[in-house]
Protein backbone atom coordinates (compact mmCIF):
# COMPACT_ATOMS: atom_id res chain seq x y z
CA UNK A 1 0.00 0.00 0.00
CA UNK A 2 1.24 3.33 -0.67
CA UNK A 3 1.80 5.80 2.30
CA UNK A 4 -1.09 7.81 1.49
CA UNK A 5 -3.19 5.28 1.33
CA UNK A 6 -2.32 3.67 4.49
CA UNK A 7 -2.72 7.53 5.89
CA UNK A 8 -6.05 7.69 4.51
CA UNK A 9 -7.16 4.35 6.29
CA UNK A 10 -6.40 5.21 9.51
CA UNK A 11 -7.96 8.50 9.30
CA UNK A 12 -11.23 6.38 8.09
CA UNK A 13 -10.63 4.41 11.26
CA UNK A 14 -10.54 7.32 13.00
CA UNK A 15 -13.58 8.81 11.38
CA UNK A 16 -15.53 5.37 12.20
CA UNK A 17 -14.35 5.94 16.09
CA UNK A 18 -15.38 9.20 16.11
CA UNK A 19 -18.86 8.41 15.34
CA UNK A 20 -19.09 5.73 17.97
CA UNK A 21 -17.90 7.88 20.51
CA UNK A 22 -19.90 11.01 19.69
CA UNK A 23 -22.93 8.09 19.92
CA UNK A 24 -21.92 7.34 23.55
CA UNK A 25 -21.40 10.82 24.94
CA UNK A 26 -23.87 12.51 23.36
CA UNK A 27 -26.34 10.88 25.61
CA UNK A 28 -25.19 12.44 28.51
CA UNK A 29 -25.23 16.17 27.12
CA UNK A 30 -27.88 18.38 27.31
CA UNK A 31 -29.04 21.91 25.51
CA UNK A 32 -26.76 23.53 23.32
CA UNK A 33 -23.93 20.85 24.10
CA UNK A 34 -25.83 18.35 22.76
CA UNK A 35 -26.55 20.22 20.19
CA UNK A 36 -22.71 20.91 19.52
CA UNK A 37 -22.18 16.95 19.68
CA UNK A 38 -25.16 16.16 17.19
CA UNK A 39 -22.84 18.78 14.93
CA UNK A 40 -19.65 17.40 15.44
CA UNK A 41 -21.25 13.64 15.18
CA UNK A 42 -22.34 15.07 11.42
CA UNK A 43 -19.23 16.53 10.38
CA UNK A 44 -17.48 12.80 11.18
CA UNK A 45 -19.83 11.31 9.41
CA UNK A 46 -19.34 13.19 6.46
CA UNK A 47 -15.56 13.41 7.01
CA UNK A 48 -15.79 9.65 6.91
CA UNK A 49 -17.97 9.22 4.05
CA UNK A 50 -15.45 11.30 1.57
CA UNK A 51 -12.74 9.32 3.22
CA UNK A 52 -14.26 5.82 2.35
CA UNK A 53 -14.18 7.78 -1.43
CA UNK A 54 -10.98 8.70 -1.14
CA UNK A 55 -9.62 5.27 -0.13
CA UNK A 56 -11.60 3.94 -3.00
CA UNK A 57 -9.73 6.41 -5.21
CA UNK A 58 -6.55 5.58 -4.22
CA UNK A 59 -7.06 2.07 -5.43
CA UNK A 60 -7.87 0.68 -1.81
CA UNK A 61 -10.88 -1.09 -0.11
CA UNK A 62 -12.97 1.21 3.01
CA UNK A 63 -11.61 -0.18 5.97
CA UNK A 64 -15.07 -1.11 8.01
CA UNK A 65 -16.50 0.20 11.36
CA UNK A 66 -16.04 -1.77 14.43
CA UNK A 67 -19.04 -3.00 15.91
CA UNK A 68 -17.86 -1.50 19.05
CA UNK A 69 -14.52 0.56 20.37
CA UNK A 70 -12.71 0.23 23.63
CA UNK A 71 -13.44 3.73 25.07
CA UNK A 72 -10.15 4.93 26.99
CA UNK A 73 -12.19 5.72 30.42
CA UNK A 74 -15.83 5.70 31.81
CA UNK A 75 -18.54 8.33 30.56
CA UNK A 76 -21.23 8.43 33.31
CA UNK A 77 -21.52 11.31 33.20
CA UNK A 78 -21.70 15.29 31.49
CA UNK A 79 -18.14 15.94 32.63
CA UNK A 80 -16.72 12.61 31.29
CA UNK A 81 -18.76 13.52 28.10
CA UNK A 82 -16.29 16.40 27.55
CA UNK A 83 -13.24 15.04 27.99
CA UNK A 84 -14.36 12.33 25.85
CA UNK A 85 -15.19 14.70 23.44
CA UNK A 86 -11.72 16.38 23.72
CA UNK A 87 -9.81 13.36 23.23
CA UNK A 88 -12.01 11.98 20.37
CA UNK A 89 -10.81 15.01 18.35
CA UNK A 90 -7.42 15.12 19.78
CA UNK A 91 -7.43 11.50 18.25
CA UNK A 92 -8.18 12.51 14.76
CA UNK A 93 -6.36 15.67 14.61
CA UNK A 94 -3.51 13.27 15.16
CA UNK A 95 -4.43 10.99 12.01
CA UNK A 96 -4.97 13.89 10.08
CA UNK A 97 -1.55 15.44 10.54
CA UNK A 98 -0.58 12.19 9.42
CA UNK A 99 -2.68 12.23 6.42
CA UNK A 100 -1.24 15.64 5.86
CA UNK A 101 2.19 14.75 5.79
CA UNK A 102 1.94 12.20 3.55
CA UNK A 103 -0.30 13.79 0.87
CA UNK A 104 -0.27 16.00 -1.66
CA UNK A 105 -2.76 18.44 -3.54
CA UNK A 106 -6.44 18.70 -2.80
CA UNK A 107 -5.85 15.41 -0.15
CA UNK A 108 -3.55 17.47 1.48
CA UNK A 109 -5.58 20.20 1.66
CA UNK A 110 -8.71 18.55 2.57
CA UNK A 111 -6.52 16.74 5.60
CA UNK A 112 -5.38 19.93 6.75
CA UNK A 113 -8.99 21.29 6.87
CA UNK A 114 -10.09 18.00 8.61
CA UNK A 115 -7.08 18.79 10.97
CA UNK A 116 -8.33 22.04 11.62
CA UNK A 117 -11.99 21.53 12.19
CA UNK A 118 -10.77 18.90 15.24
CA UNK A 119 -8.49 21.15 16.54
CA UNK A 120 -10.57 23.52 17.19
CA UNK A 121 -13.67 21.56 18.37
CA UNK A 122 -10.80 20.33 20.35
CA UNK A 123 -10.67 23.12 22.28
CA UNK A 124 -13.91 23.93 22.35
CA UNK A 125 -14.64 20.95 24.57
CA UNK A 126 -11.40 21.14 26.46
CA UNK A 127 -11.75 25.00 26.91
CA UNK A 128 -8.23 25.36 25.76
CA UNK A 129 -5.56 24.58 23.25
CA UNK A 130 -2.46 22.74 22.93
CA UNK A 131 0.55 24.08 21.36
CA UNK A 132 0.66 22.11 18.25
CA UNK A 133 -2.93 20.17 16.99
CA UNK A 134 -2.28 16.66 15.93
CA UNK A 135 0.84 16.14 16.87
CA UNK A 136 1.28 14.11 20.32
CA UNK A 137 2.82 16.52 23.34
CA UNK A 138 6.58 15.64 23.83
CA UNK A 139 7.80 16.05 26.98
CA UNK A 140 10.33 19.27 27.68
CA UNK A 141 14.25 18.34 27.16
CA UNK A 142 16.01 19.48 30.70
CA UNK A 143 17.72 23.30 29.47
CA UNK A 144 21.69 22.48 29.68
CA UNK A 145 23.30 24.47 32.33
CA UNK A 146 24.69 27.53 31.09
CA UNK A 147 28.49 27.72 30.39
CA UNK A 148 30.80 30.12 32.20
Amino acid sequence: MSEPLDAAQAALAAEHAAVYGYGVLGGRLSGARAAEAREAATAHRSRRDSLARTVRDLGGSPVAAAAAYALPFAVPDAAAALRLAAELEDRVAGVYSDLVRSAEGALRRDAAAALREAAVRAVRWRGGSVAFPGLAERPSAPVPPART
